[in-house]
Order: structure tokens, then C-alpha cells, then sequence
């Protein structure tokens, strides 16, 4: 699989403005070699704990999927053969080397991988993007839709004894991430206000004067009538 392609000037779906979009800014300058361990640490336990999901893949085992977290500087290729599975994550990747591409928010992807959303409202609102094959990524998610993954209880179950703290840490953390997530939106709100304000009295502005211009011109015809 060709390592070295570009995805495209224009992802289909826009990042948000979140912690996750700063933390991707953050990571631009790393090589993804050095985040191939954490890839091959996550590959090991999935297929440990839950070796069903590739197992349901097998008829799709030859087809790759590419993962495309838009608000990170990184795509994540996945090739399910059940015999040697990979989780590549690679900078870009060739769209017509792959099977299907599967472009939202990391957020996204991960509850859609915990099965806590609805993965067709999401495809439906656009807020996640699929090119390609659309038969092996409804294939993958109806397998992780039964695998029953919770990424916290997952990583718990591999720490042993630091299953506890590990857990405390990861409250802490999203508490903190979702307390972030409102400020940005507080922020994001705040920085558009201006914006939305001047579009809205320009549309008003916009609206008189078609009025005005309607009436002009029924003046006018009435005027050459006369």
C-alpha cells in the first residue's frame, strides 16, 4: 500500500473549531511513525477483546478503509484481513489506493465506534463524509455496532492494576475536554456574533431595496401606459 499521496486540496467535511482542532495544530510537526506504537498497542486490544469485529470483516478482507479524523494532520488506514489486520496511521493516502474513506471529527468517530450515535443521522447531516465503496463501511460499522466497545473499559481491562487511576484520569479529562468544548463554542459564538449581525442587516438592506426597485417599476409602467 503507497504511503506517499495526497487526500485532496478540500476534505468533504469541515473540522470544528474544538480542543481536538488545536491539539492537530499541535501535532502537525509529528512524524506519524512516532504515533504508530499507540496504533499498534490499540490493533493488539481490539483483537484481544473483541476479535469478532474482524472476523465479521472477513469477506471484506482485501478492502481497505481509510479514516480520516478532519481535525487531525493525520489519516488512519485500516486493513481488516482477519489473518494479519493493520492500523496504519500514515500523513495522507491516495484515495483511489483505497476501498472507501471515512472523513468526520475524531469526537464523531470515536461515539460512532461506541455505537453512542446514530451512524445515519450522521451520514445523512453530512457531519460524517463517505467516498468510495459504500457496501465494506456499512460491513465495518454493522461489525462494530456489535462488538459492544467502550474505549475507557477497554484500556481499563488491559492496565490491571492501574485500571483504577487510569479511570480517575479519564474522567477528569473529559470533564475538563467537555468544559473546553463549551468555552470554544462561547468563543466561536462570540467571534461570529459580528459577522452574523452584519449579514442579517445587509440581507434586510437587500430586501428594501428589491421593494423599492419593484415599486419603481411598476411606477414606470404605469407611467408609459399613461
Amino acid at each position: 500500500m503507497s504511503q506517499g499521496h495526497t487526500r485532496g486540496a478540500v476534505k468533504p467535511a469541515t473540522p470544528p473549531f474544538s480542543p481536538v482542532l488545536l491539539l492537530g495544530m499541535a501535532l502537525k510537526p509529528v512524524r506519524p511513525v512516532v504515533l504508530q506504537p499507540i496504533f499498534d498497542a490499540m490493533l493488539k486490544m481490539i483483537r484481544r477483546r473483541h476479535p469478532d469485529i474482524l472476523e465479521r470483516m472477513a469477506d471484506y478482507g482485501d478492502r481497505a478503509v481509510c479514516i480520516d479524523p478532519v481535525d487531525l494532520p493525520f489519516v488512519i488506514l485500516l486493513e481488516p484481513d482477519p489473518e494479519q489486520p493493520r492500523l496504519t496511521v500514515l500523513r495522507e493516502v491516495d484515495p483511489g489506493s483505497v476501498t472507501a474513506t471515512i472523513h468526520g471529527p475524531l469526537g464523531m468517530l470515536i461515539a460512532l465506534a461506541e455505537g453512542k450515535v446514530d451512524g445515519d443521522a450522521l451520514f445523512f447531516s453530512r457531519r460524517l463524509v463517505i467516498e468510495g465503496d459504500t457496501e465494506v463501511v456499512v460491513a465495518l460499522r454493522n461489525a462494530i455496532d456489535g462488538a459492544g466497545i467502550d474505549l475507557i473499559d477497554d484500556i481499563s481491562a488491559e492496565l490491571g492494576p492501574l485500571a483504577r487511576p487510569f479511570r480517575a484520569a479519564a474522567g477528569a479529562a473529559a470533564g475538563l475536554i467537555g468544559r473546553m468544548r463549551d468555552d470554544f463554542e462561547t468563543l466561536r459564538s462570540a467571534l461570529i456574533a459580528p459577522a452574523v449581525k452584519d449579514v442579517d442587516a445587509q440581507g434586510m438592506r437587500i430586501a428594501q431595496l428589491e421593494t423599492e426597485i419593484k415599486q419603481l417599476r411598476k411606477t414606470a409602467r404605469r407611467g408609459g401606459v399613461a
